[in-house]
């Protein structure tokens, strides 16, 4: 028989998390993951095609964060400071020092005088109309669809007035090796218990009362413990009953179903390209920008993919290129090859070099279409207006029996990100091994 004391459902940080934490306090968990592979949005491609490991998803630890930087100690596993220039492409100039937004002190100003929350996309068209502020609405709104890969329309205004002001962009790192290496530690420490993790294992049902839980799979199998973490990535948990991931939960909970509606969830395509030269370090790219562009880490641009990134300060030839928001999701449902041309072309734009002649330097790509992904159906979560209201609802488990974990239920300025995930998980088990 299948049964353990806890079951969670999702093998990423949130639900690796939980069961590290339970299993090493005694507990047995089985972990049931839809995938072929644990991690869900963390996935470290190691493919000799390319030139060193590639993160299709997760791939920068944003600040000092406490929980991430624990664990990476307790591994064994070092990280080094990511950095780079700031490169800015806008009306044909390159301009160093960044995304610079004219008139956004004059924004956080206003955004500190908001007293009622709504959306930033009606935050800037009332506090900031007219010709005179059509760049800083734009740029603001791209900022928003580009780095929280979320719906300027739905996005709080108080949640990212309480994420602009207290960001940290001198403290970023990768690890060594990529963040498949803190995976594989909890992996290897909830087996290395006697807890499970099943892959391929796609929940589908979970029938329960309290103390007492069934979860089926869709091959029939059939699970069983007293409580059970929910820790699948908010896209699915919103997904309709049709979708393929879907999970149907009976007795049905309307008031945490309802919450889980009201959290954002962006969209996001990620395209990494390796070339057989990194061309932008090169004489003519400095002759094209006036200025050496070698230590660039980051390029925005106006382009359709409008975000790149190095692999700065160390020197390679991957770039990597980044579209979220409205325009990501309107272009889920692309072919991988239509992306890439995509990817190519804004390049061309931006370096003046000919999409084709870029194409044929390329050694290996790949794009990472996160919004189109089964199991995923989007980026990571964000705050819409009442998304507090909503997380409030789904911190509380259900007859000590359901529990919910993932970064969506974070409550603070890294929201969306691992160590919101990590969080959420630890948090979690402590609630089960106190009940």
């Amino acid at each position: 028989m299948n049964k353990s004391d806890v079951l969670v459902i999702g093998a990423g940080a949130a639900g690796l998390m939980a069961a590290y934490k339970l299993s090493k306090s005694g507990k047995t968990v089985a972990v049931l993951e839809a995938r072929n592979h644990t991690g869900g949005r963390i996935h470290t491609l190691n493919n000799e095609l390319f030139f060193q490991h590639a993160e299709l998803g997760a791939e920068f630890i944003h600040g000092n964060l406490p929980i991430t930087l624990e664990l990476l100690k307790q591994a064994g596993i070092p990280y080094h400071h990511a950095g780079g220039e700031m490169w800015q492409y806008h009306e044909g100039k390159f301009n160093k020092n960044g995304f610079f937004i004219e008139g956004w002190d004059e924004l956080l100003e206003k955004l500190q005088e908001l007293k009622e929350d709504l959306s930033i996309h009606e935050f800037l068209e009332k506090e900031f109309p007219g010709d005179k502020y059509a760049r800083l609405r734009d740029s603001t709104k791209q900022y928003v669809a580009g780095y929280d890969t979320a719906n300027p329309k739905l996005a709080s205004a108080l949640a990212l007035r309480t994420e602009w002001l207290n960001e940290d962009e001198d403290a970023q790192h990768r690890i060594e090796g990529g963040y498949c290496a803190l995976i594989k530690f909890l992996a290897d420490e909830i087996k290395g218990t006697g807890s499970l993790i099943v892959l391929n294992a796609v929940a589908k049902q979970v029938l329960w009362k309290p103390n007492d839980v069934k979860i089926i799979t869709a091959d029939d199998t059939i699970y069983e413990a007293a409580q059970v973490v929910i820790a699948m990535p908010l896209g699915v948990l919103q997904a309709d009953k049709e979708n393929t991931a879907s999970l149907t939960i009976h007795p049905a909970i309307n008031g945490h179903h309802d919450a889980l509606q009201n959290i954002g969830f962006g969209a996001i395509i990620k395209v990494l390209l390796e070339f057989d030269k990194a061309f932008w370090e090169d004489d003519e790219t400095e002759k094209l920008v006036g200025a050496s562009l070698k230590n660039m880490g980051f390029l925005f641009t106006d382009e359709a993919i409008p975000t790149w990134w190095t692999q700065a300060p160390q020197h390679t030839p991957l770039l990597t290129g980044w579209l979220g928001g409205p325009k990501s999701f309107e272009k889920k449902d692309m072919q991988a090859e239509d992306i890439l041309q995509l990817g190519l072309t804004s390049l061309s734009h931006v370096f003046k070099i000919p999409a084709d002649v870029l194409k044929r330097s390329l050694i290996a790509w790949h794009v990472a279409n996160w919004t189109a992904e089964l199991f995923t159906l989007g980026s990571y979560a964000y705050d819409k207006v009442g998304s507090a209201d909503a997380r409030k609802v789904l911190l509380q488990p259900v007859d000590n029996t359901l529990f919910f974990a993932g970064e969506y239920l974070y409550d603070g300025p890294a929201m969306g990100t691992v160590e919101a995930a990590l969080t959420s998980g630890k948090n979690v088990a402590e609630d089960i091994l106190k009940s």
